[in-house]
């Protein structure tokens, strides 16, 4: 029995150690894709997913690992949709969105629990959506059983309810769906306010906030409302001075303005 226990114990121990460096790896790319969030620095963000695709390929499959691979391909993808509309550009993008598939994809099979990554899911397809609506009827489904999934067990997690609305921004043809994505961004605003009350574990997602406030002004200014979108667009600037989309809508809001 006691050989048994120590035998046990010693094929425990490369596990262990391989998630130890799995886990430094995911802590180093977190660091990495911090410093290209606050950037958006593209090189950066490359960086980050080098770390994160290491972590998942040299050490025992993680849900977290492949989380953060997918938020950072997700996040890469969405500076290159900011960049000048050139070919290599959009091509780098639309690479970037399938890698974030790819992984979040393995992320959910590996957990079919984890809400951010099915999140995450429904906001892809749906932007795969608003670039060819044609894909709706066979894409729309897929959207609506990843938010469910995700609402099912992150209903209170800011960042569900942050894709969400942003997943009903790109997919909104009428001012009705338009409001539905702006109660749910607003939603999203508040739940951000409480998380950041609370101390984060290293591991774990605090992304999201900025984006979130301009994507209310956003909702705000396709609704007309530009005094509200000017409001929310300052409000995301505090946060995030880099954010180009919430500069864009800035300007574009006060254009007339004295």
């Amino acid at each position: 029995m006691i050989r048994f226990f120590t035998m046990v114990l010693l094929l425990a121990a490369p596990v262990a150690r391989a998630d130890s460096a799995a886990d430094k790896l995911t802590m180093a790319g977190i660091a990495e894709f911090t410093n290209a969030y606050q950037a958006w620095d593209g090189a950066r963000f490359v960086k980050a997913d080098h770390l994160f695709q290491h972590a998942c390929t040299n050490a025992t499959a993680t849900v977290t690992n492949y989380y953060w691979l997918g938020a950072g391909e997700f996040h890469r993808m969405l500076q290159l949709l900011g960049l000048p509309d050139r070919k290599t550009n959009k091509l780098a993008a639309e690479a970037a969105l399938d890698a974030a598939v790819d992984a979040l994809t393995q992320a959910v099979k590996l957990d079919a629990s984890h809400a951010e990554s099915h999140a995450l899911l429904g906001t892809l397809y749906g932007m795969k959506i608003s670039e060819n609506w044609l894909r709706a009827a066979w894409l729309g489904p897929r959207v609506e059983h990843e938010f469910n999934l995700a609402l099912a067990g992150g209903a209170q997690n800011p960042r569900v309810q942050y894709l969400l609305g942003m997943s009903q921004f790109y997919t909104a043809m009428r001012n009705a769906s338009r409001r539905e994505a702006l109660t749910n961004l607003l939603a999203a605003e508040k739940l951000f306010e409480a998380e950041a009350k609370t101390p984060a574990a290293p591991l774990d997602p605090r992304w999201g906030h900025d984006s979130c406030l301009t994507f209310v002004g956003s909702s705000y200014e396709k609704l007309g409302q530009r005094a509200e979108a000017e409001v929310y667009f300052r409000k995301a600037l505090v946060l995030h001075p880099q954010d180009g989309l919430a500069q864009a809508g800035l300007k574009r809001v006060t254009k007339n303005e004295k």
